[in-house]
């Protein structure tokens, strides 16, 4: 398999201009509103779980319970992302850019007004799952079809920083729901949280959500979409049909580097600031002040990286970052056993190292042509995310429950490896494909 742009289509310039920075803003400031709707459930699993489970639940298995239904979002992401990707690379990529943003606006702003366990028992947690498999529904058409989007606008030298820039405004959106977290935390109490402070992030992110549906209205089509409908060499048939036909290494390939970007997302940014908490009595306030330092350092990791990418290539980035991940989540998890005491600092240097995750979207949209890129990209990310993604959070729970408290770096180092492996692969087939050329 090689990693190259199609040439059909790409303008033949090298810097971004104009409408490519506003294009990527509005993508990014776009991606970064509906993916604050996505993750903020993590942020409020410690009161969920007291709120949706009947009254004595044990506390672990109330958290479990709500990984559970967080992990639930990710098992649907394939539906959503495998329907719109196929529309996507029939249709136009902007329909299922605006379609996507919707789909999850919606039951955002209906998990905020969910009656609880104590009003309506059972019904509450099964409410609960059904918003939370129509949140991931659309996030698994929204990720893979920006990163397709904005590839597709800019100079092919760039695509590692456009890339890189929409995944760092996807991270953006973790960050807003750590400060939401933090500030509700912070300025309620316990028992004000429990009554109505849970309800506020959920709200917010309902109406954050319907104003990047009005934002996406000013994006245009992408110029290798419109070059291809026009010479009419869109797929013909099911382009996923063609994907499995043409195109499995890139499957397997984009699949084995989404496996690290979810331990990497999903264990140090969303999972920590709980396992913080709960296994290792970091104080909330102190959990999410870290956890604000680490998705800050961590959006201009992506953009680091992403210009690495561009600069050295994306498999030498990849091998640099997987190494640090590695280094850094072991750093983090040795000192909060310890105590914590250089928690914040080490926090942040983990959520930059996380940034190359930045490096990954680059590589899957290299993988595919662009006929069945969008099909391909979908379908290798959402499933990989479904399957690592939505066990993550209660494999780690358990893990950490018979293995201690080390287990979540265990598990984030294995997939690091795993990165540094495609890294090296890619760097040795590229030179061998040069000394055959």
């Amino acid at each position: 398999m090689t990693f190259v742009e199609s040439p059909v289509t790409r303008a033949p310039r090298e810097r971004l201009d104009r409408r490519d920075i506003r294009t990527l803003a509005l993508a990014a400031l776009g991606g970064a509103l509906e993916f604050y709707d996505f993750v903020v459930f993590v942020f409020f699993a410690i009161p969920l779980g007291h709120l949706f489970f009947p009254p004595g639940t044990a506390g672990w298995l109330a958290q479990l319970q709500v990984f559970g239904i967080f992990a639930a979002g990710y098992l649907a992401r394939p539906l959503g992302g495998i329907v719109m990707a196929h529309y996507g690379d029939k249709l136009g990529r902007k329909k299922m850019f605006t379609l996507s943003v919707f789909l999850m606006a919606v039951p955002t702003l209906g998990i905020g007004l969910l009656p609880v366990y104590a009003q309506v028992g059972m019904l509450a947690p099964l409410l609960l799952l059904v918003l939370r498999v129509v949140q991931g529904i659309a996030v698994g058409g929204e990720v893979p079809g920006a990163w397709v989007f904005v590839a597709e606008h800019v100079p092919a030298q760039r695509i590692g920083f456009a890339c890189a820039s929409l995944t760092s405004g996807l991270t953006a959106g973790i960050l807003i729901g750590s400060l939401v977290a933090a500030a509700i935390h912070r300025e309620l109490t316990p028992a004000a949280v429990l009554d109505y402070g849970w309800r506020l992030p959920f709200l917010v992110g309902g109406v954050f959500g319907f104003f990047a549906v009005w934002l996406r209205r000013w994006l245009s089509e992408t110029p290798v979409f419109e070059a291809m409908h026009a010479r009419k060499e869109l797929a013909r048939g099911l382009p996923l049909r063609q994907v499995f036909e043409r195109h499995l290494a890139g499957v397997l390939v984009s699949m084995l580097v989404t496996w690290m970007l979810t331990a990497a997302i999903v264990v140090m940014i969303l999972m920590t600031p709980t396992l913080a908490q709960s296994v290792f009595h970091i104080e909330p306030a102190r959990a999410f002040l870290g956890n604000n330092a680490a998705s800050f350092a961590l959006a201009l990791g992506c953009l680091f990286f992403g210009w690495l990418a561009d600069r050295t290539g994306h498999a030498r980035a990849l091998l640099a970052g997987a190494i640090g991940l590695l280094l850094c989540s072991y750093a983090l998890y040795v000192d909060l056993r310890a105590g914590g005491v250089h928690f914040v600092a080490l926090y942040a240097l983990t959520g930059f190292s996380v940034g190359v995750t930045g490096v990954v979207p680059t590589l899957m949209v290299l993988a595919f042509p662009p006929a069945v890129r969008f099909s391909g990209l979908s379908f290798s990310y959402n499933i990989a995310y479904a399957l690592f993604g939505g066990l993550t959070p209660p494999l780690i729970g358990l893990l950490v429950e018979r293995f201690g408290v080390l287990a979540p770096a265990h598990y984030v180092a294995f997939t690091a490896v795993i990165g540094i492996g495609v890294a090296g692969w890619s760097i040795a087939t590229s030179r061998d494909a040069s000394r055959r050329a």
